[in-house]
């Protein structure tokens, strides 16, 4: 039934594409459409200018006074922000997948002929080069992620994420390998990220292998569909034991 009425809201929203002069993405858009924000004025100021300080600080409180005192506001005023070092986290999730757009853009101007899959695995790699500045305050990031309070708001930011880097790939398929495609790469996605961080190599060409091996043993598996329940095992729970062998606190 489910999967039906988001069908009929697809057909719905392409009907309205058509006949409206307003511009129009595809069902992507109408699933997470957008808002004027995710963080408020004083909000956006203080983490904008405290995120400057997290390759050197990491995702910290001081990183976060630093901020409030760059933005032009009292040292105090990161602690009147509710989950503050959470949304510190979380406003490189958000920007880093608002870049993406561009990113886009860029990869896929002289290469049209590129795959599905290769636009998906080059989206991939590009977001994930996004954390190269802060990699060294991931683990620590994603034990944040992890506590039971921020689980919910990390996994919705991870399959907005997926959704994104399918609908730029020029994902239009509405039915039901719509969120199997999108959980297989949530799964390959947060794996891959957890492989970075200890990755040492030039360039993280070992994670870019790890990647590689990952989408295609999707590939061998006979597709999405049939490599989802593969996937379904790695949860934040594994995440967290993989943290605390190294020596993370939690």
């Amino acid at each position: 039934m489910f999967i039906t009425a988001t069908r009929a809201a697809a057909r719905r929203a392409a009907s309205h594409c058509r006949v409206s002069s307003r511009p129009c993405r595809s069902y992507h858009s109408y699933d997470h459409p957008a808002a004027e924000g995710p963080f408020g004025a004083a909000e956006e100021a203080i983490l904008s200018a405290a995120y400057k300080h997290v390759p050197e600080h990491g995702f910290s409180a001081l990183a976060l006074g630093l901020g409030a005192r760059d933005a032009g506001y009292l040292d105090i005023s990161p602690s009147m922000l509710p989950d503050s070092t959470f949304n510190l986290v979380r406003y490189h999730l958000v920007i880093q997948r608002q870049g993406l757009a561009g990113t886009s853009r860029i990869l896929f101007k002289d290469q049209q002929s590129l795959g599905l899959g290769a636009r998906v695995a080059a989206l991939t790699w590009a977001r994930l080069l996004g954390n190269k500045d802060i990699v060294q305050h991931w683990q620590e990031a994603l034990a944040v992620m992890a506590q039971p309070s921020h689980v919910p708001e990390s996994l919705k930011e991870l399959a907005q994420l997926s959704d994104e880097i399918w609908f730029l790939s020029g994902d239009t398929a509405v039915n039901p390998s719509w969120y199997s495609k999108r959980a297989t790469l949530s799964m390959i996605y947060t794996t891959t990220e957890l492989f970075m961080t200890n990755d040492h190599s030039p360039g993280f060409t070992e994670t870019n292998k790890f990647l590689t091996r990952r989408l295609e043993e999707v590939q061998s598996a006979g597709g999405a569909v049939g490599a989802v329940g593969q996937w379904t095992g790695f949860t934040f729970q594994a995440a967290i034991n993989v943290l605390r062998s190294k020596g993370v606190g939690i």
